[in-house]
């Protein structure tokens, strides 16, 4: 009986302990968010140096996105259905679908190219729907 309630202390104190490491390691997740979105927007805006490298840009732009909706939390199987639960929050709901729709097209047709206004205008939208969910901030 001694031994029961030992073991059964142990594995209660082994639970407890694991949720509070859990829960710090969600919350230094949560701190280094931005930071870890920042670096790869730099990363982004970089590729908008060169003519070549827009629809890469684009691209990442959209994955990025697709990528803060889902550590929102934001509802959908696919990106779509997570832009349609997520449009109240954004103040254009327009430019983020404008950004999503060119993604798409220049994901399934290699032989697409894209002008300067086009890129800036997907990537004006994705940057202000960052900032929207919080994720991107200006400094």
């Amino acid at each position: 009986m001694r031994i029961l309630l030992i073991v059964t202390t142990s594995l209660v104190f082994i639970l407890i302990v694991g949720a509070i490491l859990l829960a710090v390691r969600k919350l230094k997740l949560r701190r280094n968010q931005p930071q870890r979105f920042r670096e790869k927007w730099l990363n982004i805006q970089r590729l908008c140096a060169s003519k070549e490298t827009w629809i890469l840009a684009v691209i990442n732009a959209d994955k990025l996105l697709d990528n803060a909706l889902k550590e929102k939390h934001i509802k959908g199987r696919s990106m779509g259905e997570r832009l349609v639960s997520a449009q109240r929050r954004f103040k254009d709901n327009d430019s983020v679908w404008y950004a999503h729709n060119l993604a798409k097209k220049l994901l399934n047709d290699s032989d697409l190219s894209i002008r300067e206004a086009e890129a800036k205008k997907s990537l004006l939208g994705v940057r202000q729907a960052l900032g929207d969910l919080g994720i991107l901030y200006d400094k």
